[in-house]
């Protein structure tokens, strides 16, 4: 694996250093060697090497001098100072000066390899154990969803599924990582499967159910807070599990993970029966009967979740919580400057709820503009992204500015999304909801082979607006698409992420509990 790399070696000893010389090349590399900093930046501009070895104590121009002119010519290329001086300034200057390594005369050739091995064969090396560990996993996962998981273990997989993608994005290994995207969408058609199974049972409560949406503030967050600290609970909508791994990093230079687990969104995985449902601790269904005056249907006119704060306030009254609480709903920049702004504030409270609702813009701003399809162009890309935008917003400075007290934080998130690629035609009438992962009206006429449906939406505690009306969810990477302009609304929003129906992603989402440092 040492063929074509080719080191640049300067030294003005480099006579005594030709047994070092003499081991590379047998091990295959291709070593050019200079005896002066002149000639080494030099050979640099001509040769443009893998890997420079410099020695650091030369005449004419030392090696600090000459590692500077390197790095002007190729800021990229490894530099491995080697020299006798132990003096720390020189070491502090070198690693000042971004060497890849600092080595102390004399060195040997088991040293020299050791650090070609580190520098240049190490992103191979990574690459190869990662898909060695991978591909014994592969059998056990296959293994694993076989056996019928049941609502405990399908988070496992799905963990495990994520766990690997995160790897293969580190390592850029396409082939295995198109053999993981295979597995991923075998765990997804069987996971569509089991909620088609389980799903009004769980909420008619004839089986034991995961934790949903309607239960989670009760079992997670209320549960957790205590007059000792102030609890701060963040609610960033459609953030899927994938996405709070990437900012996790960041996250973790302030704070200290106590608590990360995994809960079911309700059906449909839409914001307005999800997030209203959180709020409530209700199901769609039992808000619509016991407060009205906070639903509003899909074909009403007008925002459909513009009650969270008076639903929260309810919710907590009839659990007899009488927290200190504050709401903030965080839509544009100018209230996410308010919110760092009012930072300490919160602290006041014994609650602090704060919606975020950037990632589910940053969704729809990929369907509709084309520079955001450019940068999220796939999955990997649409992580990135995500990591890029909360490490630049004001919601990470507003939690950066809390991390100086004492105080909890937890983070949550309503659904999440899925890359949709196949249309599966739909008929409805005017009435008839527009999401396309998910569909409720009177007249819907479609493949049953292609749906999970509920016929009586009061079985799967879903409101409805006449007494004919039924729900249908889309299969993982599907979309609902009109016979009407076909074509075009097909290639308008294939590629696209969604939500509103049923695949991992959408359904399997982040609880996560942290403490400030």
């Amino acid at each position: 694996m040492s063929n074509n790399v080719h080191i640049l070696w300067a030294d003005d000893e480099i006579e005594i250093l030709r047994p070092q010389i003499i081991f590379l090349k047998a091990k295959g590399y291709e070593v050019i060697t200079v005896s002066n900093g002149y000639d080494a930046i030099e050979k640099c501009r001509e040769e443009k090497p893998d890997i420079v070895f410099l020695d650091e104590s030369m005449p004419g121009i030392t090696g600090l001098d000459t590692l500077a002119k390197i790095k002007e010519i190729d800021s990229n290329v490894p530099v491995v100072m080697i020299t006798k001086n132990e003096e720390e300034n020189i070491m502090e200057s070198a690693i000042g000066a971004q060497i890849a390594d600092y080595l102390i005369k004399p060195v040997n050739p088991n040293q020299i390899l050791l650090t070609l091995k580190k520098i240049i064969d190490n992103k191979r090396l990574v690459n190869a154990a990662t898909t060695s560990a991978y591909q014994q996993e592969f059998s056990r996962i296959i293994s694993s969803i076989q056996m019928g998981p049941d609502h405990h273990e399908w988070k496992d997989i799905y963990k495990k599924l994520i766990y690997w993608e995160l790897e293969f994005d580190q390592t850029k290994s396409r082939d295995m990582h198109d053999v993981l995207s295979y597995q991923k969408t075998e765990a997804n058609n069987e996971f569509f499967k089991y909620i088609n199974r389980n799903y009004q049972n769980w909420m008619s409560g004839t089986k034991d159910s995961p934790l949903m949406s309607h239960n989670l503030l009760k079992e997670k967050v209320f549960s957790k807070i205590t007059a000792a600290r102030p609890t701060v609970f963040i609610l960033i909508d459609n953030l899927r599990y994938d996405q709070y791994k990437v900012i996790q990093p960041i996250i973790s230079q302030f704070y200290k993970n106590t608590d990360e687990d995994i809960y079911y969104s309700i059906l449909p995985t839409a914001t307005q029966y999800c997030r209203n449902a959180i709020f409530a601790g209700l199901t769609p269904y039992d808000i619509e009967k016991k407060y009205p005056q906070y639903w509003v249907t899909d074909v009403e006119e007008g925002g459909k979740n513009l009650f969270e704060q008076e639903l929260l306030a309810e919710h907590l009254k009839r659990l007899g919580k009488d927290y200190k609480m504050s709401y903030r709903k965080i839509t544009n920049l100018t209230n996410g400057k308010a919110l760092v702004d009012n930072a300490h504030n919160l602290l006041d409270f014994d609650l602090s709820v704060v919606v975020y609702n950037f990632v589910d813009m940053l969704s729809h701003a990929r369907t509709e503009m084309e520079v955001i399809k450019e940068l999220a162009s796939d999955e990997r890309a649409y992580r990135s992204l995500t990591a890029s935008w909360f490490e630049h917003s004001p919601l990470w400075q507003f939690m950066q500015r809390i991390a100086e007290k004492d105080v909890q934080i937890i983070i949550s998130t309503d659904h999440g999304t899925v890359k949709v690629s196949n249309p599966v035609k739909v008929v409805g009438d005017r009435y008839t909801t527009t999401n396309l992962r998910y569909k409720s009206g009177r007249a819907l006429n479609f493949d049953a082979k292609e749906v999970y449906e509920i016929r009586k939406p009061e079985e799967g505690k879903l409101p409805k607006t006449n007494i004919s009306t039924s729900y249908i969810f889309a299969r993982p990477n599907d979309f609902f698409a009109y016979p009407n302009n076909y074509n075009y609304y097909v290639n308008y929003y294939k590629d696209t992420f969604q939500h509103g129906g049923i695949s991992l992603e959408e359904i399997l989402i982040p609880i996560v509990g942290f403490l400030s440092k």
